[in-house]
């Protein structure tokens, strides 16, 4: 039988010779970006680690994990591939999850998490919606009986069989997910057969809001690490993991940024980016906001304009650098900011050296950081910069309105310098200018608290580290067992699955979006229906007056009257 080969065309080795393995499963490569230091040092110390993404991205991800891989034979990776299911069968699936999930955003917790809870009603079949909107059905009881109903109805959903081959073949000693509870991802699956083949698992963090505004961890792993107390917390009530599984580890994500310095001088970094060198500059970083918010480039436009419209020539006169976010580039498509003085738009994803640097340099020789919510205000505050944000009605939905963003206003006193009007955040940006010592102060508090909380001397990729060797020094798992469903829940996805293609159940399956499209397509075809009917009696009308002149004109020829 012919060698499995890994992505760089060599084949496996023998599992004896693989007692040091790791299979690391994440949505895509570019999630891994927040897990460099960790997968380096590991491969460095003779661990071998296979890196397994299950979907494309665009964001550099499959760049970066190739040059991780030509640097050490230890570090393997492959895009994994399933055979499609049948395509009704795959939509159901999904539908069924997100119904799932939305019974998270029923918890008393998002009960001002209006941006989430509306993200996820967008998604939801809308059945479900309706049902919720009924008397009494979100009462306590009948919110967990109903999500217990679902959970149900979820494990009678078969995950495809390819999971659980692709994991037996591999045998690692240990399989790391992240970010896990991605909306609509298939790592879930994984972590179940994981579990049933006995095989060590850690969930790790990807992010400061992975726990409180994706989905919802429905297979307990091993360990879970977290980088502070505050997201311990969000691993104990919104998900129910066992406190001896969470290991409090820091953020790895940024150790990368700590005792960092610039490559370039001060003056070489302007050139780069083309904004003076002699005076400070304010650094705006933008943000992944929400489907359906106000674009944040022509915010972004309003902003600086509001800057030179100042009477402070301190504030009006100050250079600004604006870096896009890498997913939402399009934006800028439409938006200029050439007229608005000396303004710089710049920067790409930080996955290679360059990047980095050109991120790095953009916080450090920055007088002050503005956006508006973004994990960059994490970076800048452990550069040491102070952190300043607006806090206006149009962006609700995308600040107070998530779990996480109210952590950057309360956790150590607070990370943000905020403001609920344009004029007062100016304020604080003058301030900021004037006197910049000052205004970092809750930077450095922030850190300590929310990015190294064992101390800013204690790097949180060794504590990640240790996690994962002694999970791999321990004995595996006993083998989870499957969950059965009733079969009363294997006759309800069944009846879902054949009614599901038309009439009213289609229509509860489909989000409310979904819905409205669908109103619009039936309506816009019975209009070009309509309108192609009324055509065709104009035509029929046209020609039977042709017919009716042209028997007038034939009888009166006949008749002998000229007509």
């Amino acid at each position: 039988m012919q060698a499995r080969r890994n992505s760089r065309g060599s084949p496996w080795l023998s599992k004896k010779s693989l007692r040091l393995r790791i299979l690391f499963i994440t949505r895509h490569f570019g999630c891994l970006r927040n897990f460099e230091a960790p997968i380096a040092q590991l491969a460095g110390e003779g661990y071998k680690l296979h890196l397994v993404a299950l979907t494309d991205d665009i964001l550099g991800g499959l760049p970066m994990v190739q040059r991780w891989a030509a640097r050490t034979p230890q570090i393997t990776f492959e895009r994994l591939t399933s055979p499609p299911l049948e395509h009704m069968k795959a939509d159901l699936l999904e539908r069924v999850h997100l119904m799932v999930d939305y019974t998270r955003y029923l918890d008393p917790a998002y009960r001002d998490a209006d941006g989430l809870v509306a993200r996820a009603r967008r998604r939801t079949p809308q059945g479900l919606l309706h049902l919720l909107d009924r008397r009494g059905a979100r009462w306590w009881p009948a919110r967990r009986t109903l999500s217990w109903a679902l959970r149900k109805l979820e494990s009678a959903t078969p995950r495809r069989p390819e999971v659980d081959g692709f994991l037996a073949a591999q045998a690692p000693d240990l399989v790391l997910f992240t970010p896990l509870i991605g909306l609509g991802s298939e790592e879930q699956d994984y972590l179940s057969a994981a579990r049933q083949l006995g095989l060590r698992t850690i969930f790790s963090v990807w992010s400061w809001d992975n726990l409180s505004s994706k989905s919802i961890i429905r297979t307990m792993p091993d360990v879970v690490t977290v980088w502070n107390d505050t997201q311990r917390q969000e691993a104990l009530q919104l998900h129910g993991v066992p406190d001896d599984r969470i290991a409090v580890t820091g953020a790895q994500a940024f150790d990368q940024w700590f005792d960092r310095t610039p490559r370039r001088s001060r003056a070489e970094f302007s050139a780069r980016v083309g904004l003076p060198a002699d005076r400070p500059f304010l650094l705006w970083v933008c943000s992944a906001l929400f489907k359906g918010s106000p674009v944040e480039a022509s915010f972004v436009r309003e902003w600086i304009t509001s800057i030179r419209r100042s009477a402070d020539p301190v504030l009006r006169d100050v250079p600004v650098l604006v870096r896009p976010h890498p997913s939402r580039l399009k934006e800028w498509a439409t938006v200029t900011l050439d007229d608005l003085g000396p303004v710089s738009l710049f920067g790409a994803n930080p996955v290679d050296a360059e990047a980095k640097d050109d991120y790095f340099e953009s916080m450090f020789y920055s007088a002050a950081v503005a956006g508006l919510n973004t994990s960059a205000f994490l970076e800048a505050a452990i550069v040491g910069r102070p952190v300043y944000t607006v806090m206006l009605p149009e962006y609700r939905e995308n600040q107070e309105g998530t779990l996480h963003f109210p952590y950057l206003l309360d956790v150590a006193g607070g990370l943000l310098h905020a403001s609920r009007s344009l004029n007062a955040h100016l304020t604080d940006l003058r301030g900021a200018l004037l006197e910049p010592a000052t205004a970092a102060e809750r930077s450095v508090r922030f850190v300590k608290a929310f990015i190294r909380p064992h101390g800013l001397e204690v790097s949180a990729t060794a504590r990640f580290i240790d996690v994962v060797k002694r999970r791999m020094a321990a004995p595996p798992p006993a083998r989870a067992r499957a969950t059965v469903a009733a079969p009363v829940f294997h006759r309800v996805l069944a009846w879902l699955e054949r009614e599901g293609q038309h009439g009213k159940v289609k229509e509860w399956l489909m989000s409310p979006t979904e819905y409205a499209e669908a109103v619009k397509r039936r309506d816009r075809l019975a209009a070009d229906r309509s309108a192609r009917a009324e055509r065709a009696q104009q035509r029929r009308e046209a020609l039977e007056q042709h017919r009716a002149k042209k028997r007038s004109q034939e009888t009166s020829k006949a008749a002998g009257d000229p007509a």
